[in-house]
């Protein structure tokens, strides 16, 4: 097992057309534009490499609608999306050449993902947990360097900037899921899960995208 050492969390944003509308400085309120979506980078350390792990604000959102996570519970999505990456593939024709990779798949063999067709909610993330305790156990376990490491190599490059008690801070200080967008991104999933088991009849809770079911409209009489 391998440990991957947090040093340092920011958030960034991807590209947006947003300059491009703004026709001059004086221009009070720029047109509204796709683009500037909140993206996550995390630090880190692995046997001496320095690398960093970028993911979309909306990857919290996408694993608290397809694992059941709670959108306030910060540290677990955390948890999970920073240790997926090591998480070895089944597929592998190669995993028997690496004894931890092997050990990983042997002990996860067999558990469901979130596509599993009738499995319950708890079994689903329960399962996923799982692979995120046996990467850790096998492969790649991701922890904060401590406190005074971090703040002695800001000293060392000349930076001003105090370090957090916790190299994930801005993250878990930061973020709040929007509930709807979450509930948005679980109809999504629950659609397109319910397809595995053959056609769906649409309703208010479960539709395709960009569809609005609404409720049968009834005639009225103003006899």
């Amino acid at each position: 097992m391998h440990i991957a050492r947090i040093w340092d969390s920011e958030l960034s944003y991807t590209a947006t057309p947003l300059a491009d509308q703004v026709t001059s400085r004086t221009q009070m309120s720029p047109p509204a534009a796709d683009g500037a979506e909140p993206v996550w980078g995390v630090r880190m350390v692995l046997e001496g490499m320095e690398g960093s792990h970028s993911f979309p604000h909306s990857t919290l959102e996408w694993r608290a609608a397809e694992y059941g996570i709670d959108p306030d519970d910060v540290d677990t999505l955390l948890d999970v999306i920073l240790h997926e990456p090591y998480m070895a593939s089944p597929d592998d024709p190669l995993s028997w050449q690496d004894p931890a990779t092997a050990a990983y798949l042997e002990a996860t063999h067999g558990l469901p993902t979130c596509w599993t067709p009738g499995v319950g909610a708890s079994d689903r993330l329960a399962a996923h947990l799982v692979r995120v305790a046996e990467v850790k156990r096998h492969r790649v376990l991701c922890e904060p360097e401590p406190r005074e490491q971090r703040q002695a190599a800001l000293l060392y490059v000349g930076s001003k900037r105090r370090a957090t008690p916790d190299p994930l801070d801005p993250i878990k200080t930061g973020v709040r899921l929007d509930p709807i967008r979450v509930q948005a991104r679980r109809m999504a999933v629950d659609w397109i899960r319910t397809g595995f088991d053959g056609p769906r009849l649409p309703s208010r809770a479960l539709k395709p995208p960009s569809t609005f079911v609404g409720e049968p409209l009834r005639a009225t009489s103003h006899e």
